[in-house]
């Protein structure tokens, strides 16, 4: 009688807090957005639901590729509203206008909800403390520091290629070298997009921290991690790296419930799996930073990343908090690495699926490199054409990071594509619909580098927007192309390659960035009238 009485008592309440939640929800939301304070009912919205809650934009980001669900829709409409709040644009002369220099639209409260307990210089809002990093950190990025540290780069290029070296396979047939047929299966012998990433882990740990990871030694990615209380654990990077993006893109859309809904979701093991992924990562930085420090408190002077955060160029203490320090760190190591695996990985197999365009790019390599050079010298191709041509063109039909970099309209409201957009919405332009403008680039699903030759490709570069633009621009672009250049460049120069049939496609899930399943090929040494270097 007492359990039943329970019952019937604790009803009205069940009632209560779901009638609250209803309210909440969505009658509260539905009439706001009836009452439209910010004018945003007249742009479409991306579902009948869209206009009072983000869960539409939330399905869509599920699905794995939602910068390409965009690029279709936004051939019908320049502008969707894609949350109560949030609107998303597909003109590229909207580009000026949210991401300029002149703009007065600055990063939305999603870079605030997802940060630690100190902001990078990728994920402060504040302009005059972004001022203050970018001023610090300038010289760290600098090109003219950068070259100077070509020689890391070059010693992983090595070590990459001395497994490369190791499980080549005869040389393919004209057949299988023109992806016309497929090679045998037991020679595809390399995952060409692991060992991308491998090398681009490595070389940022050694610029940015003198650190010897080991990963393109060993074939593998496992570290050492660092817990707060000092004990110690081996995990695998790669798997503790790209989740906690993957969390984000799914869940961060409601900024205001984020906080709350970012813990409770860890109850389904989908999610738990990634806070993991999440805790790995920090314990991970956490031992990166603390061993650099070490060294740098043992009086040793390293030309790095990490240096110059320390000290000025005259050896002035920069006195920066501790957070601070792993913070930038932490943004170095996983911005630094992820893009560019990405981007050498994409562009490599770009050449390989367009055998006319590869064998264009040798001829312009071959006439440069010697046929014993082992790894390019930056200085002789850094500004070949046809080099850089593939390589942006690369970036642009499938930029690394290619969701839509959120930005928030000033109090005031500001003008976008010459309309008024309220202050304080949150408006973004993803680099995937950007490069995917037919009005700019014609046929932009095709790999065509001969776009950005001559003046019309220059004219094309303000529409080159795989590093962002403007002020927020990524400070590490110059270190990007560095490292595609050098490598990109030794592969084409020193192997071939086939991919594991006709007509096989890369697989890629979108998060914030667009990563990619693996790419198994065959690989065999060049015949360039020389014995193995």
């Amino acid at each position: 009688m007492i359990t039943v009485l329970s019952a019937f008592s604790a009803a009205p309440y069940a009632a209560g807090l779901g009638l609250f939640l209803l309210g909440y929800f969505l009658v509260i939301p539905y009439i706001e957005y009836l009452r439209d304070p910010k004018g945003l009912r007249r742009y479409p919205n991306l579902t009948p639901f869209s206009g009072f809650s983000a869960v539409p934009f939330m399905i869509m980001a599920s699905r794995g590729f939602r910068s390409m669900e965009l690029t279709e829709l936004h051939k019908k409409n320049p502008v969707i509203r894609t949350g109560p709040n949030q609107l998303s644009y597909g003109d590229v002369r909207a580009i000026k206008d949210i991401y300029g220099h002149n703009t007065k639209c600055i990063k939305d409260p999603s870079y605030v909800v997802t940060s630690g307990t100190h902001y990078n210089l990728a994920d402060v809002v504040d302009k005059p403390d972004h001022a203050r990093k970018r001023k610090i950190l300038s010289a760290a990025y600098a090109l003219k520091n950068l070259e100077t540290w070509e020689y890391k780069v070059t010693d992983k290029v090595q070590r990459m290629f001395k497994h490369f070296d190791k499980v080549c396979t005869v040389p393919a047939s004209a057949e299988v070298a023109s992806g016309k047929t497929a090679p045998d299966q037991k020679d595809l012998t390399l995952d060409l997009r692991a060992w991308t990433n491998f090398f681009t882990l490595d070389a940022i740990a050694d610029i940015g921290l003198s650190e010897k990871l080991g990963f393109l030694d060993s074939g593998t990615d496992l570290c050492i991690a660092e817990r707060k209380d000092g004990s110690t654990y081996e995990t695998n990077l790669r798997e503790a790296l790209y989740p906690t993006a993957r969390k984000q893109s799914l869940i961060v859309w409601n900024y205001e419930w984020y906080p709350i809904v970012n813990k409770l979701v860890n109850v389904i093991p989908f999610f738990d799996r990634m806070q993991t992924s999440a805790d790995n990562w920090e314990n991970i930085m956490w031992r990166r930073g603390n061993e650099r420090l070490r060294r740098y408190e043992a009086g040793e002077k390293l030309e790095d990343f990490f240096q110059a955060l320390m000290e000025d160029k005259n050896g002035n203490a920069k006195n920066l908090e501790w957070g601070e320090v792993v913070a930038e760190c932490n943004i170095m190591m996983n911005a630094g690495s992820v893009t560019t695996a990405v981007a050498i990985a994409n562009v490599m197999y770009q050449l390989i699926r367009n055998p006319r365009t590869l064998a264009k790019l040798r001829e312009e390599l071959d006439a440069v490199l010697d046929e014993d050079e082992v790894v390019a010298d930056y200085d002789k191709v850094k500004h070949l054409p046809y080099l850089r041509a593939c390589l942006d063109e690369s970036l642009r039909i499938f930029p690394p990071t290619s969701h839509g970099l959120p930005r928030e309209t000033p109090a005031e409201g500001t003008n976008i594509l010459g309309e008024w957009v309220a202050g304080n919405t949150t408006v973004s332009m993803s680099a995937l619909v950007a490069h995917r403008d037919e009005s700019v680039f014609p046929n932009a699903d095709q790999y065509i580098p001969e776009r950005w030759l001559g003046e019309e490709g220059k004219a094309l570069q303000p529409y080159l927007i795989a590093f962002s633009a403007g002020a927020r621009s990524c400070i590490g672009r110059n270190i990007s192309y560095l490292e595609q250049t050098k490598a990109v460049a030794s592969m084409v120069h020193r192997y071939d390659f086939a991919l594991s049939y006709p007509g096989w496609e890369l697989k890629r899930l979108e998060t914030m960035n667009l990563i990619l399943g693996e790419m198994p090929v065959k690989i065999w040494r060049r015949d360039l009238g020389a014995g193995e270097a």
